[in-house]
């Protein structure tokens, strides 16, 4: 019998080869829970579905399945399946040492960029995921454009306009993975349009300095006093474009003043982009074009 893969969840790779079928289905299934590719409590595929996937005969597949129990490597039970049962350990052989006991979790984490994660919307995540899977036709699954999805930009661009008081068309959103990512896009753009420096902020991520840098970019720093960056620094720096934070500046945890987002406003009028980072404990992150 020919070599096959196959993959069933569990990343297992069986080579029943031979002639008889069955009995080197057992040994290739025998060898993988020896050697430990088959972990105690990995629940088996059903006879039916390891069947097909090997191109044999299912009762083949239920036969190996019950001689595997009998000899106590395999357990099964009624409607529950098939699993791999736990191994004595060979005399001689001492067991692996235990991983470090886990720390309990602590009841408030205060470290910088961790989000209240127990907060997450989980059961409406789910029934909006559900809910749009449902309704989405095969092509939204491939890869569409790579700006994305037209559905998605037109309702970012009713929700900047209603709640951000910014005009956009949904042809002038581009939708990334995180400000990260946003943020390499821009800086990108930025060099190919003749951009070499980039204004950031005293204090901050050193990612987004490293990201600037990437793309071939110098980062020009901005003071930070007690109403954020200040805007005079910007104007003898040569720079492109300017990363800020537009509140709970990180790590010193102030606001940019509303004069001061003037002034950034204007001086950006002839330039190609503000972008602004989200506070570092914000899930969201978003980044704004002003023109």
């Amino acid at each position: 019998m020919a070599e096959t893969w196959a993959t069933y969840g569990i990343d297992l790779h069986l080579e029943p080869a031979g002639t008889r079928v069955r009995a080197a289905l057992e040994a290739s299934l025998r060898d993988a829970v020896r050697s430990g590719r088959l972990a105690t409590g990995v629940r088996l595929p059903s006879s039916r579905d390891l069947a097909a996937d090997l191109g044999i005969a299912r009762n083949t597949v239920a036969d190996a399945y019950g001689q595997l129990v009998a000899e106590g490597w395999f357990e099964a039970k009624s409607g529950s399946g098939t699993w791999v049962a736990e191994q004595p350990v060979p005399a001689g052989v001492e067991p692996p040492a235990d991983a470090e006991p886990r720390q309990p979790d602590p009841r408030y984490d205060l470290r910088a960029g961790v989000p209240a994660v127990s907060a997450f919307p989980r059961r409406a995540w789910l029934a909006a995921g559900r809910a749009a899977l449902g309704a989405a036709g095969d092509q939204v699954l491939g890869y569409p454009d790579p700006r994305g999805l037209a559905e998605l930009r037109a309702a970012l661009a009713g929700y900047l306009g209603r709640a951000r008081g910014v005009l956009a068309r949904p042809d002038n959103i581009v939708i990334c993975t995180g400000f990260v990512h946003g943020l390499a896009v821009i800086c990108q753009v930025l060099s190919d349009r003749g951009g070499s420096v980039l204004a950031i902020e005293a204090y901050g991520h050193m990612l987004h300095r490293r990201i600037a840098a990437a793309h071939g970019m110098a980062v020009a720093s901005l003071p930070v006093d007690a109403s954020g960056a200040v805007p005079n620094a910007v104007d003898t720096s040569g720079a492109a474009a300017a990363v800020l934070t537009p509140a709970h500046q990180y790590p010193l945890g102030m606001a940019l003043a509303p004069g001061r987002r003037t002034a950034f406003a204007r001086w950006a009028a002839h330039l190609l982009s503000i972008v602004e980072p989200p506070p570092a404990n914000v899930v969201p992150l978003r980044s704004e074009k002003l023109k």
